[in-house]
């Protein structure tokens, strides 16, 4: 049986990694969207906002809080959920890596301009 070698790559690398697989999903983006725009919402109120049934959007919901990205407070019959602060921060720190691209150290590998990067 194969094995995840998540040893060989940073802490950053394997957060960035369980992000973009959190946010695999149109569905999921949007519910961090909405759930980033209020300070929570119960499961009921983003079903109403989404085209997509109360079980799936539970199933996306889920997906976000086992990546860390929502928490889920039960409130009786209720869940409420909102974005984690670590969350947060994590979408932060990702979101300035891509905006900051271009400060990065280029390393030189023999590409050749006469033919192109491919």
């Amino acid at each position: 049986m194969a094995t995840a070698k998540t040893d060989a790559f940073t802490e950053d690398e394997i957060a960035v990694a369980t992000i973009a697989r959190a946010l695999g999903h149109p569905a999921r983006v949007r519910l961090l969207r909405i759930l980033l725009d209020r300070r929570s919402c119960v499961t009921g109120s983003l079903v109403d906002l989404l085209p997509l049934s109360q079980s799936t959007v539970s199933q996306h919901l889920k997906e976000l809080r086992e990546a860390g990205l929502v928490d889920g407070i039960i409130d009786g019959p209720r869940t409420c959920y909102c974005v984690t602060d670590r969350a947060r921060e994590m979408l932060r720190s990702f979101a300035a890596d891509l905006i900051d691209f271009d400060s990065r150290e280029v390393i030189d590998v023999g590409f050749d301009s006469d033919k192109g990067c491919c």
